[in-house]
């Protein structure tokens, strides 16, 4: 199985996020692992879930810590508590952030997700 590559043009990565299909959007929502989580997992990114601790390493809010409040799978984009801003009125409003601009600090880890990262531990083993 070959893979699909994407393009390079952001017009066309735009279109690629407007027109995909949500359960597409999946592998988009990854997001890089701290030095500490990848030499302790063997593996570069995962996906991001509600409740991890990320960095923001890129853009307006560059080295801020703070835990995933929503997911988007729709928009491709990640909120986080510790990125806000004040609106007109004086609202509170959090600001979406692409996830390749994360990097993920502490995983928030359910049984679920548990199984997944020993399932990609054992498949990451078998292919050296």
């Amino acid at each position: 199985m070959t893979k699909k590559t994407s393009p390079k043009s952001p017009r066309k990565q735009r279109k690629r996020i407007h027109k995909g299909s949500i359960h597409t959007h999946k592998n988009m929502l990854k997001c890089r692992l701290d030095e500490f989580l990848r030499e302790e997992y063997g593996f570069r990114s995962l996906l991001v879930k509600k409740g991890d601790l990320v960095r923001v390493m890129r853009g307006q809010f560059r080295e801020i810590e703070g835990k995933v409040t929503r997911v988007d799978y729709r928009a491709v984009r990640v909120y986080i508590d510790a990125a806000s801003t004040t609106k007109a009125d004086g609202k509170e409003a959090s600001i979406p952030i692409h996830p390749s601009n994360l990097m993920l600090v502490k995983l928030e880890l359910d049984d679920e997700r548990k199984k997944r990262i020993e399932e990609k531990m054992i498949a990451a083993t078998e292919a050296e």
